[in-house]
């Protein structure tokens, strides 16, 4: 069996949307990183814009690209929108 690639998943913030569902995402620690939808965000037709906060998944290999992989409700975020 194969081991699984090691990633680290941090919390961002949507800053711009892009074409083929690729995002602009500022994370938490202030980096920006390139984000695409995972398949069962977009199986589901779950709606992201500019301004949501987003679970993001990023290799270790290559820390400027992630894969979306949650969108947090607005109720359920601790953190004040701006």
């Amino acid at each position: 069996m194969k081991e699984q690639e090691a990633k680290t998943v941090h919390e961002g913030l949507i800053t711009e949307s892009l074409s083929n569902g690729m995002f602009r995402v500022r994370l938490d620690n202030e980096n920006l990183v390139l984000g695409y939808i995972s398949g069962k965000i977009r199986r589901g037709f779950i709606r992201i814009l500019p301004g949501d906060r987003v679970k993001i998944e990023i290799s270790r290999y290559d820390s400027t690209k992630g894969r979306i992989i949650y969108r947090f409700d607005k109720k359920e975020d601790s953190n004040e929108y701006e």
